[in-house]
């Protein structure tokens, strides 16, 4: 191998690691600085541009490390309860590392005190799970979100991103537990393309296909992320994510909007949705501005 093959395939490993926004940004630069003067160097600068824009396929394995270590599990805990942990769904932390958002729907059920039932937050690794118990401290039912404290260590947090930004079209990924604990405390990663910004209710055609979610939906309209992914009751309270910047633009829905959405359906479809962040970001404040 020649010294130049051996530049060009140095350039292609640095180049495919960079992230996507870093290559087209220096694919810019290099079409400006490709000025007459430099003809003599314009195959190698035509290579470089090309590997500049090739897809880097080590940007969301890279992201994902830091992106799972925030997700947890969430559900009910009773120690004399069997099974005494229940996990009912996923949720991310967020803030100082001592507060987790989840779905609202999750926390519906009444605690059992007799068996001193409680909310719980599930962290681990495989059969390995330790049990953090949980206090609800805001709830969101219009947009089914809540948020959880938990005490002990912070946890890894998720930045939260501008959600009103998003485009149809993008390519995202959500972690979670999709059928919850049963193959072990091991979040699983999904990309879903951003098929459509909707509005949650969708007019029906005959009364009788309306159900209580769906009207109060329709008193209160908002807009909904639809996925093109395959999502199941366990990832309810998943962030969506971006895989660039690793910032949550979403909270994965598989219960509250899906029974609005597809009321007119005689079986559900295989489409998610995600309830946007913004409507995270807005919990969050009204937390903060509740606590001491």
């Amino acid at each position: 191998m020649n010294g130049k093959s051996m530049l060009l395939s140095g350039l292609y490993r640095i180049c495919v690691a960079l992230p996507a926004r870093v290559r087209q940004g220096a694919v810019t630069w290099l079409s400006k600085r490709h000025t007459t003067a430099q003809r003599s160097a314009s195959s190698l600068w035509a290579v470089l541009a090309l590997l500049l824009s090739a897809p880097a396929m080590a940007d969301v394995a890279d992201m994902l490390l830091n992106v799972k270590p925030a997700v947890v599990g969430v559900g009910t805990f009773s120690p004399t309860g069997r099974p005494r942990a229940n996990l009912q769904g996923t949720g991310f932390a967020v803030l100082d590392g001592s507060y987790v958002v989840s779905c609202a729907h999750i926390f519906t059920q009444q605690l059992d005190s007799e068996k001193n039932e409680t909310f719980a937050v599930f962290l681990g690794r495989d059969r390995q799970m330790s049990v953090r118990t949980a206090q609800l401290v805001v709830i969101d039912k219009a947009h089914d979100l809540a948020l959880l404290k938990i005490a002990g260590t912070p946890l890894p947090t998720l930045k939260l991103g501008d959600s009103t930004q998003a485009r149809e079209g993008w390519q995202l990924y959500f972690t979670g537990y999709p059928i919850g604990s049963v193959l072990g405390l091991n979040p699983s990663t999904h990309r879903a393309g951003l098929a459509a910004i909707i509005p949650i209710f969708t007019p029906v055609a005959n009364a009788s296909q309306l159900n209580v979610h769906a009207l109060k939906q329709a008193s209160d309209a908002y807009e909904v992320f639809e996925l093109d992914a395959v999502a199941y009751p366990g990832n309810s309270g998943s962030p969506l994510w971006h895989p660039d910047t690793g910032e949550v633009l979403g909270v994965l829905n598989s219960v509250y909007v899906k029974g609005v959405k597809e009321t007119a359906l005689s079986a559900p479809s295989g489409i998610s949705y995600a309830i946007p962040a913004k409507y995270v970001r807005a919990l969050l404040e009204q937390a903060q501005s509740k606590a001491p």
